[in-house]
């Protein structure tokens, strides 16, 4: 490594950050997790203790004052993520925030200006597995002829009426938490915008969230994604992509075991009882320092942002565009 670690600082200590992603990011030869900051300095104190950060801050602002720090990483609930991104940008710090980054593309928009003098990328960590990479070059090879369809399925069951992602006030539900690995899967794999799209979503009578949401997205030329994702069902993740010639399956897209051996099933569906499947199992692999490592280097001009704001906004545009369908009961256009 050419270039010293890039700084980091976390405001909150949520669950994600805490469990999944500070551990990968601490594994990364360009990431010094430096501070993290709470609402609580008791609760970021106690955050620290237990991963060896050496700061610890009662307030986001006492963080994003710390001249050290030179990027945040923002697991704040959905309806924070704009506001303290901007807040972290306005004060010279580069951001990774958690998906998804903003509840509208409008919202998601306010970070253009600001993206002008720090990088701000959405924490889609997913873009850096080699399960995913591997899935791409595959059908960038050809090896299951042209893909035309995407098709994806999410699932857990949350009846915690106090976890955020039961708070529809506050960017809660099944499109918000887990529908926009769907969407991120069919732009990446068709490596094209969608043009529209219709969705059927059951809202939980308590919550007002969406409990139970099914899309089928339109790519243009015959291509489709579709979708399921849920809060409320037995837990369970696939990804399916479906050429003229195969089929690749992804048995466990989303969130693979941590630092653990992944798989691709690849099918020439020479025959529907499975015998045309080979499994290819790829090396033990991070994603969350892999993204790290990627923002990091980024940071440095060692490598290009590869994913930056106008990505997150054309995902938003999508999810807009899939609650304007549950109104209408219609296809609605992905804006530009």
């Amino acid at each position: 490594m050419g270039t010293r670690k890039v700084a980091w600082g976390v405001i909150s200590t949520a669950k994600i950050g805490l469990n999944r992603v500070l551990p990968g990011m601490k594994k990364s030869p360009w990431c010094d997790i430096r501070a993290i900051a709470s609402r609580s300095e008791d609760a970021a104190r106690k955050a620290a203790d237990a991963l060896g950060i050496p700061m610890a801050y009662g307030s986001y602002e006492a963080l994003l004052a710390d001249p050290a720090i030179e990027a945040i990483y923002n697991p704040l609930p959905n309806h924070l993520h704009v506001p303290l991104t901007l807040a972290a940008a306005r004060a010279g710090k580069h951001v990774l925030c958690e998906k998804p980054i903003a509840l509208t593309a409008g919202e998601a928009g306010q970070l253009r200006d600001v993206a002008r003098d720090v990088l701000i990328a959405e924490a889609f960590m997913v873009r850096f597995h080699p399960q995913w990479l591997r899935a791409r070059e595959l059908v960038r090879e050809g090896r299951i002829g042209t893909l035309r369809a995407v098709q994806a399925f999410f699932a857990y069951d949350n009846p915690d009426p106090a976890n955020i992602r039961n708070r529809a006030e506050i960017g809660g539900g099944g499109l918000y938490d887990i529908g926009c690995y769907p969407i991120v899967a069919g732009r990446w794999f068709f490596e094209s915008e969608p043009e529209r799209g219709i969705a059927l979503i059951e809202r939980d009578p308590a919550f007002g969230t969406d409990r139970l949401t099914s899309a089928l997205v339109d790519f243009g030329g015959g291509r489709r994604l579709d979708f399921t994702v849920s809060t409320r069902l037995a837990p369970h993740q696939r990804i399916e992509l479906s050429g003229t010639k195969g089929r690749i399956e992804i048995p466990i897209p989303f969130n693979p075991g941590q630092g653990a051996q992944t798989r691709l099933l690849i099918d020439d569906c020479s025959s529907l009882e499975g015998a045309g499947i080979r499994i290819e199992t790829l090396p033990a692999s991070d994603q969350y320092e892999l993204q790290g490592t990627a923002f990091s280097r980024a940071v440095r001009g060692e490598i290009a942002l590869p994913y930056g704001v106008e990505d997150a906004i054309a995902n938003m545009r999508v999810i807009d565009a899939l609650f304007r369908s549950e109104t209408s009961g219609a296809w609605e256009p992905v804006g530009a």
